[in-house]
Parts: C-alpha cells; structure tokens; sequence
C-alpha cells in the first residue's frame, strides 16, 4: 500500500485585514467629484453623463435667469450684469441660493437675499448628485446674466 502526501499552501495564507483594506479603499476614492451629478426627469434620459450634467445646468440658470427677469431684477440693480449664486443641492432634493455680491452691493444684499427667496421656489423636482449610489450634498456657483436679450 502507497501513500501520498501533498500539502497545501491554501490554508495557510493570511486573511486581509478588514480595516486595512477598507482605509486602502477609502483612499483610493475621489471624494472632491461625484459619480453622477444632480439631475431633472427631463435630462435622466440623456445617456452621456458629461450631457447630462450640462441639460441640468442649462435648465437651471434659464430657469433662474427667466424668473429673475420676469421680476426686473436688472432695474432693481442696475449696475449688475451678472448675478453669480451659490447654488446648494441637498441629499434630500432640497436646492438653496446664496447672491455672492462684491462690496458695492453689500447694503442691497438683505433686498437681493428676499428678491432670491420669493423667486426661487418651486422647481421641478432635482435629484441629488450622487456618490457610490449614496445621495451627497452639492454646492457650486452658477452665473446668472440679468440683462434681458
């Protein structure tokens, strides 16, 4: 009678540590940009993402542009040609406007943060930017011309 021995080496190999391995994958992960910016029904459809996020942000200052308009903002503030916001989109779909104004109208901001609130209400509903499919917080500074064409 023969017999053959033959070891394994698979039982003997180390198991990665979970916390090394999860700092490894943190670090790895670019958390300065989203994996899909906010987003309308309207633009969900458009497959390039790079499009997508431009449908968004086209929507959204002409959206903004044509209200402020409606309202004669630029007669109000005569000396502003463009009107740079503070554009916030939140996990929870809910979007908020900050005016960043030079120090020439830093007396007018109270006016233009009011003229903001009434106008900027009721959009179509904007879904979130999001981060590993987790909805995340999003603030960037959108240029709204005021002059009408």
């Amino acid at each position: 009678m023969v017999v053959l021995l033959q070891s394994c080496q698979y039982f003997e190999k180390k198991v990665p540590n979970e916390k090394e391995l999860l700092e490894k994958r943190l670090q790895e992960i670019n958390w300065d940009e989203v994996d899909e910016y906010p987003s309308i029904t309207n633009c969900d459809s458009v497959e390039n993402s790079e499009q997508r996020k431009q449908c968004f942000f086209d929507y959204l200052t002409s959206n903004i542009r044509q209200r402020l308009i409606d309202d004669k903002v630029y007669v109000k503030f005569p000396a502003v040609d463009t009107l740079k916001l503070n554009v916030t989109v939140f996990p929870n779909s809910k979007i908020e406007f900050k005016a960043l104004i030079n120090d020439s109208l830093a007396f007018e901001k109270t006016k233009l943060d009011s003229i903001l609130r009434v106008n900027l209400t009721n959009f179509q509903k904007i879904n979130p930017a999001l981060k590993r499919g987790i909805p995340v917080k999003t603030n960037f500074i959108l240029p709204i011309k005021l002059k009408p064409n």
